[in-house]
């Protein structure tokens, strides 16, 4: 009966052993999509826990088919020390990130590298009207210096500052192309961030400031046109919101809530 406890408790150890070692990364998919609320989930996912690669998508809904949200397929390398509660990733994406980007600490706290990330500015539609509308077309670069990421009470803080630099941003409701480049700061204080907006160059001159938590932005700016551009850009500023008057200058007022 002994060797018979003794043996079932090794196999026992064996099976836990081999399912850690080769733990599918199609796994790692449902840990993904219950950890961000169904917001993302893995697509296409090969390897294991360990090493593997897959593409970001959003949660699929009825018989929508997962499609992917970002260029190309983000690989990922997890040390086996995260057993002992020591964090190593590195995860890398060539089609996306300007270079890899390592995440350590342990199972709490985490600490992610300096890096960016190419993202396509037809996203911006997901914030609702009027970008659903504009259908905004451009380049868009999401930079950040080191994170503190705390993870605490089921809840994700973040302690850091990103940028998030729209260049060349265009719209198919509008002649004037490209329409300006921008540049929107996220000072993060845990699970909200401070946005302030400012333009970098072109004909449309946008500006303002507000919060974003929760995947809820919530803003207040204006647009206006360059001195001179006033009568080409008129009919795409009336898109955007409602006209008033801010220091005897003729705006646009762009709230988000």
């Amino acid at each position: 009966m002994r060797r018979f406890a003794i043996w079932s408790l090794a196999g026992a150890i064996s099976i836990a052993l081999t399912m850690v070692v080769f733990f599918p990364a199609e796994w790692i998919a449902a840990i993904v999509e219950k950890q961000t609320a169904g917001r993302l989930t893995l697509g296409d996912a090969h390897g294991t826990l360990w090493r593997g690669s897959a593409f970001i998508g959003g949660a699929p809904s009825g018989d929508d088919p997962l499609t992917p949200l970002l260029p190309g397929r983000f690989s990922w390398r997890i040390s086996p020390s995260i057993l002992l509660a020591q964090v190593h990733v590195e995860l890398d994406n060539d089609a996306v990130l300007s270079q890899p980007v390592t995440v350590t600490g342990n199972w709490r706290q985490w600490t992610v590298s300096p890096g960016a990330m190419l993202l396509p500015a037809e996203r911006l539609a997901a914030l609702g009207a009027p970008l659903n509308t504009i259908q905004p077309s451009g380049q868009m670069r999401l930079s950040w210096e080191t994170l503190q990421l705390t993870r605490q009470h089921g809840t994700l803080g973040i302690a850091g500052t990103m940028h998030l630099e729209m260049k060349d941003i265009g719209s198919r409701m509008s002649a004037v192309k490209p329409l300006g480049s921008y540049d929107l700061e996220l000072d993060w204080h845990e699970t909200q961030a401070e946005v302030k907006l400012r333009t970098i160059s072109g004909p449309m001159l946008l500006s303002g400031s507000g919060s974003f938590g929760d995947g809820r932005l919530q803003f207040s700016g204006t647009a206006q046109a360059e001195t001179g551009q006033e009568q080409r850009l008129a009919n795409f500023l009336n898109l955007l919101g409602q006209r008033r008057q801010t220091g005897g200058k003729d705006v646009i007022a762009l709230e988000f809530k």
